[in-house]
Order: C-alpha cells, then sequence, then structure tokens
C-alpha cells in the first residue's frame, strides 16, 4: 500500500457522503421543471433512504461507541464524531426536506389537490370522516394506558404513535399511548367538490376522535412521534447449524433493537419530550421536530394515485432490444447467432424473463443454475425455476439470504423452490453472493451446449423498470466454462480454477482492479495516455482510492462516474488533479457497473456485480466479466458518453467533497432521456416484423 497518499485530508467520511448523496436526492424535489408527483416520490425516497440508513448506519456506530470502540476512520473522525456530524447533517436535511414538501403541498393546491385536518372540513365531509372511523379505524385501534401496573409499551421499529397527557376523573395526570394502524392506508379521501380531491391523514383522524378511546378522561395534549430501531443482523455464522433458521431469529429480534432515532412533531412541550427521551432511551442529539406529517414514506403510494397522469412522467415503455433486431426464432437461436447485450430500462427485461422460462418448457435443456440476490414479490424468475424443477431438470439456485431487507422475501422463496425440488444453496458462511448469474445447459445435435447470462444488476422484474443496467447473454465456451466452475464453487467443495474470462470476489477482483490501474500508469510512463472511467454506485475502498491516487499523479486520466458514496476527493494538486467524479441522479436509478480502460489504445471494457467497496471485495461473491463484441464495446462507450456530458442530471464533485450541478449548455443533455431516446430508435427499425418472427419467446403484450 502506498502510505504517500494515506492522509486524512484526502479521504470524506462514507456516511458524511452517504448524506450528500441523499440530499442530491431530496433535491430533485425541489426542481420545477419536474411533475408534481415525481417530486413527491423524491421525498418519500429520500425519507426511507434515511430510515434505511439509521436503522443500519447510525445503530452501527452507536453499537460501535457503547462497545467502547472510538476508532477514526479514513477521513479523521472518531465515531463520536461521525455520530455528532451526522446529527447535524440530518436535522438540516429534515428541515429542507419538509421546506420542499410544503412547497410541493401549495402546487398541489392549484391542481385541485388538497390536504386538510379534520377541522378544515365542511360538514359533509366531517360526517363521512367520523363514519369512517366508526367504522374503519375505531375497531382497529388500541389505547395503551402508561402507569405503575402498566410500563410504556415496547412499540415497534418504525411504528407511528401519539403520545398522550390525561387527566382522569379524580384530577390526576395519566399518561397513554396509540398506535396508528400499520395495516390501514396512512392517506385517506373524503369526498368533495367536483375537479377536486381531499385527503387527510390517517394519525389526523385518530387524533381527532381518539376521546372516545378514554372514556371519563380528558385529553390535554397529543402529540405525534416516531421510533427507528436498530435493525442490522448479527448472525453467528460459523456455528449456525441451519443458516435459514438462524436468519428467521434474528430476523425477529430485528424489530426490538435499541431506538436510535426520535421523530417527534414540532413545538411538543418539553416536559412530554423529556418523558419519551426517558422512555425511549434516547439522546436529545437522535432527536428530530418535524414540522409537518411524520413518516414522508407514505408518498410513495399517494405519488401513483390514479388520474393524474399530467403530474407524472410520461410511462417508459422498455423497448425490444437492439440486439434481438432480426435475430432468430427463439431465444436460445438468438443468442447462437451472436452474444446479445440489453440495457435495462430502456430495453425490456423480458428476453431475461423468457429465456428461463425458456429453458425451464424446453425439453432439450438439462440444467439451469442461477443466483438469486434480490427478486420481486411476484417473481416469475422464481416461477420458472420452480417449474423446470418440476418438469425434471436438474435445478440449483443459491438465493442469498442475508440480503438486507429482503431476507424474509428470499426465505419464503427459497422454500418454495425447495418444495418443487430445486437444489437451493443458502450462500457461503461468512460471504454474501452478490454475483448476477444464470448458466442453462442444453442438449444439441453437435453436442452439450452453455448458454450463460451475466449482469449488473438483479433478477428483478420490478427494479428492472427503474434501475439501470446491463446484461449479456452468450454461448462463448470460456464464459460456459466458467459459469460451471463458478457454481461448483458455490455448491461443493471445488477449488477456484483459474478462470477464463471471469474475475471472481473475494479471490482476485481486487487484484485485477489494480493490474488494471497499473495498466494505464504503465502507458503514461512508455509516453501514451492512460485513461480511466468507472462508474458505480459508490467509491470507498482506500486500497483503491490510494491506487487512482498513484494514477493520477503519474498523469492517467481518471473520470469516475459515483451515484452515491465517494470518499475520494478530486482536484487535489498532487494527488488527484486529473481525476473527476460526478453523480447522476434522475428518473432511474443509476445501478450498473461498468470500467473503461483505454489500455494504450487497445481499449477494455468489464461490466461487474461489484462497486469499489470493501464489503465488495473482501466478504461478497462478486463478478466482473469483459466486453468482447466490437459493437458491444461501441454502445458502452457511447452509454458512457452520454453520462459524462449529461447536463441537466449531474452533479460535479468539488475538492472539498461538497457536489454542485453541471452547467447548463446550450445544448442541454439528459442522458437517461437520450438513452430511452436511443433505445426507441433502435426498436422501430423493422420492429413489426421482428415481434410477428419471435412472437413465441417474446410477445407484445408483455412489454411493460
Amino acid at each position: 500500500m502506498n502510505t504517500l497518499f494515506d492522509k486524512p485530508e484526502y479521504f470524506v467520511n462514507r456516511e458524511l457522503s452517504w448524506l450528500k448523496f441523499n440530499t442530491r436526492v431530496l433535491q430533485e424535489a425541489d426542481v420545477q421543471e419536474t411533475p408534481l408527483m415525481e417530486r413527491l416520490k423524491f421525498i418519500a425516497i429520500t425519507a426511507s433512504n434515511l430510515d434505511e440508513f439509521f436503522m443500519i448506519r447510525v445503530a452501527g456506530l452507536k453499537h460501535q461507541l457503547e462497545s467502547g470502540i472510538n476508532k477514526t476512520d479514513a477521513a479523521g473522525l472518531t465515531v463520536q464524531q461521525q455520530l455528532e456530524e451526522i446529527s447535524r447533517s440530518v436535522h438540516n436535511l429534515v428541515t429542507m426536506q419538509y421546506r420542499y414538501l410544503m412547497n410541493i403541498m401549495e402546487q398541489l393546491k392549484i391542481n385541485h389537490i388538497f390536504f386538510k385536518s379534520p377541522q378544515q372540513l365542511d360538514d359533509q365531509a366531517k360526517n363521512w370522516l367520523e363514519s369512517y372511523y366508526n367504522n374503519n379505524i375505531f375497531p382497529v385501534i388500541t389505547p395503551m394506558a402508561v402507569d405503575s401496573s402498566r410500563p410504556f409499551p415496547f412499540l415497534a421499529n418504525r411504528s407511528l404513535n401519539l403520545a398522550i397527557c390525561l387527566k382522569k376523573s379524580d384530577g390526576e395526570q395519566a399518561k397513554a399511548v396509540v398506535q396508528i394502524p400499520a395495516v390501514l392506508p396512512r392517506v385517506i379521501e373524503v369526498p368533495a367538490k367536483q375537479q377536486e380531491k381531499t385527503f387527510v391523514f390517517l394519525g389526523d383522524v385518530i387524533k381527532e376522535y381518539c376521546q372516545q378511546l378514554f372514556q371519563g378522561c380528558v385529553i390535554e395534549k397529543a402529540v405525534f412521534f416516531r421510533i427507528t430501531r436498530n435493525a442490522d443482523l448479527f448472525l453467528d455464522e460459523e456455528d449456525a447449524d441451519d443458516l435459514l433458521i438462524e436468519v428467521e431469529k434474528s430476523l425477529r429480534r430485528r424489530k426490538w433493537g435499541q431506538a436510535v432515532r426520535l421523530e417527534i412533531q414540532e413545538n411538543c412541550e418539553q416536559e412530554l419530550e423529556n418523558y419519551l427521551l426517558e422512555a425511549l432511551n434516547v439522546g436529545l442529539d437522535d432527536v428530530y421536530e418535524v414540522a409537518g406529517p411524520i413518516d414522508l414514506t407514505c408518498f410513495f403510494k399517494f405519488s401513483e394515485m390514479q388520474g393524474y397522469d399530467h403530474l407524472k412522467h410520461p410511462p417508459i415503455i422498455p423497448q425490444v432490444p437492439a440486439d434481438l433486431v432480426m435475430a432468430g426464432e427463439d431465444i436460445f437461436s438468438a443468442i447462437r447467432e451472436h452474444d446479445i447485450m440489453v440495457h435495462h430500462p430502456y430495453e425490456s427485461f423480458e428476453p431475461v424473463i423468457e429465456f428461463v422460462q425458456r429453458a425451464a418448457a424446453d425439453p432439450d435443456v438439462l440444467a439451469i443454475k442461477q443466483t438469486l440476490y434480490r427478486v420481486s414479490g411476484n417473481s416469475p424468475v422464481v416461477k420458472a425455476l420452480a417449474q423446470a424443477a418440476e418438469n425434471g431438470k436438474q435445478v440449483t439456485v443459491l438465493v442469498e439470504l442475508k440480503a438486507r431487507f429482503d431476507e424474509e422475501k428470499n426465505i419464503l422463496w427459497a422454500r418454495r423452490l425447495e418444495e418443487a425440488g430445486c437444489h437451493v444453496i443458502y450462500g457461503l458462511v461468512g460471504l454474501k453472493t452478490h454475483a448476477k448469474i444464470t448458466l442453462v445447459v442444453r442438449k444439441e445435435s453437435s453436442g452439450i451446449r452453455r448458454y450463460v447470462h451475466v449482469s449488473t444488476g438483479n433478477y428483478n422484474d420490478a427494479t428492472a423498470k427503474v434501475y439501470t443496467d446491463i446484461g449479456i447473454f452468450t454461448i462463448n465456451d470460456q464464459f460456459g466454462a466458467d459459469a460451471s466452475a463458478f457454481f461448483n464453487v458455490l455448491s461443493g467443495y471445488s477449488e477456484p480454477p483459474i478462470w477464463n474470462k471471469f474475475v471472481v470476489a473475494p479471490l482476485g477482483l481486487r487484484d485485477k482492479i489494480k493490474e488494471l490501474i497499473n495498466r494505464e500508469i504503465d502507458q503514461v510512463k512508455k509516453g501514451n495516455s492512460g485513461h480511466i472511467i468507472a462508474k458505480m454506485n459508490s467509491l470507498l475502498d482506500k486500497d483503491i482510492i490510494m491506487k487512482l491516487y498513484e494514477a493520477s499523479s503519474q498523469g492517467v486520466k481518471i473520470e469516475l462516474i459515483v451515484r452515491g458514496i465517494c470518499s475520494l476527493r478530486p482536484g487535489i494538486n498532487g494527488v488527484s488533479e486529473n481525476i473527476t467524479v460526478r453523480s447522476i441522479v434522475g428518473r432511474f436509478l443509476e445501478h450498473s457497473r461498468i470500467f473503461y480502460f483505454g489500455n494504450g489504445g487497445d481499449e477494455r471494457i468489464y461490466l461487474s456485480s461489484a462497486d469499489w467497496m470493501p464489503r465488495n471485495l473482501n466478504d461478497r461473491v462478486e463478478l466482473l466479466f469483459p466486453v468482447e463484441s466490437d459493437k458491444h464495446v461501441n454502445r458502452i462507450k457511447e452509454i458512457l458518453t452520454y453520462m459524462l456530458t449529461d447536463s441537466e442530471k449531474a452533479y460535479i464533485m468539488l475538492s472539498n467533497g461538497n457536489y454542485r450541478r453541471a452547467f447548463k449548455r446550450k445544448q442541454s443533455l439528459n442522458s437517461q432521456s437520450e438513452l430511452y431516446r436511443q433505445a426507441q430508435l433502435t426498436a422501430k427499425h423493422d420492429a413489426l416484423p421482428l415481434l410477428q418472427k419471435i412472437k413465441p419467446i417474446y410477445r407484445k403484450d408483455k412489454l411493460m
């Protein structure tokens, strides 16, 4: 490791960098050109992101501090200092979040959409709401008194509650809690004038009518609050007899972790706030007073409300993949003609689904092997795998039980696959399997042939509509041999082979990345130009960052496209003056990992499931694979060019770790819009004959 670049001032703290990313997401809620419902969705996304941040990252730091660990990170901050900076940053972020929300609410009124308190409703709406409360809400809620015989209730993670101060009939003071039921809709529509929509929040309705829960008492104060708890999983994998059972146990414990954040209605009286702090064992820095409704994730569903298409983006219709234009009659013959590249969500995820479905039904297919990290709730891929096993094929599926916040879903799928007769692997001890790969073994007239699909993204038909990812189908023999060896390593005790094309973490990916960077340094030393373009979700690994600093100091041009966390500081004289960093935050979540190396004119492009983070390089099973088709290399270079010239949705990182929006040009460019336009243009070329030709595998009615 080159210690020349190992200085705290050369690095950005991971947590603060992530908060800057969430701020960039939030700023999209204030872009006036963006449709109102889409802006509201960005409010919900930032709220959901913050929930996870507190449940995992903040909880982890607090656990370290409680354990007596106060070490410094690469940026020179102790655990205590990180928590203090996080509190300061999040308080500012929350203030901005509610300011943007109030602006959106005002603009919704212009479009005849109103949020009101029950007191603001007219008599007709009030009568309707009271009836709704009595019939639908009152039977569900339960008052929880707090006294010497009934201690403060243990409230579930992310639950929204009312803290109530009462005066009993004998004059004594009392306290109670009413939980806002998560099983009921958070936003309720009430009768309104024609052409108008009026809504109230469930919590406001309960607060308005909850007096009848406390007959003989007088409600003096009622304040909303919400708690966030430590939700990380602590698994003893080495001593676990059954990983699935161990994960299930940890999931049950997750609901009752230590409270790490208290959100509370603003203007809460100090006495009541102090009472909640003591009852929940939360510090003052962990209290967030909010000027509006608590838990803004409720706007996910609201923003999908029917009848307001003019307040949303026009729907995206994923196109026929360019490589399927004039392709073979079925997916296998199409892959035999040439490697196929698909770029989601601009191009449909349907060929991936068809690949597994056709393999499940094809009598010539002998075996299917696949990794599953995150799948949708009603996954057609999982259903096809189960059907394949029922059809007598050898089906091996690695279901990663430790995929954070998808554990329960993956346990359910794992059991269903086992019931169908699949051989299910629950991941490897100490490692998460994050690689995205499918292998289909087929008997053909020329012998056994292996069809491979490798990708940067999950086999999830839902997220494929909003995440940008790239996948490759191939029958390349070396890819097939690597795929077989890869699954043998996962399912048995096979020693890792000498790979033909794949680079696999944690076995050699870190070394390969450094080798590729060193190659660019060598090119500069030979008098050639060195050039690296790296697109990923996060850049955190200190070792890799210092290698990039070394390359920059030697004259290698490095262009980074990092959506989220970036601990590297660009533009430092003598260190990173040849490095630029940009983040693209737009309609779609940038998820693909693309790595370009100039290699003295002999350009090399790789795709990967891995970001450049310690967890990806050290603690996960990941794949990096080359793109070898000249056509695909040129296409990916074009994708990178669009992103590097984006002047509408790009943010440029400054050397102090802050970001500014890219300067708009006369000919402004939105890379995501342009990539969709290109997909449309390609699909229109001979699209009708194509759809007729391959209708058995690619049905027009299934285009999303």
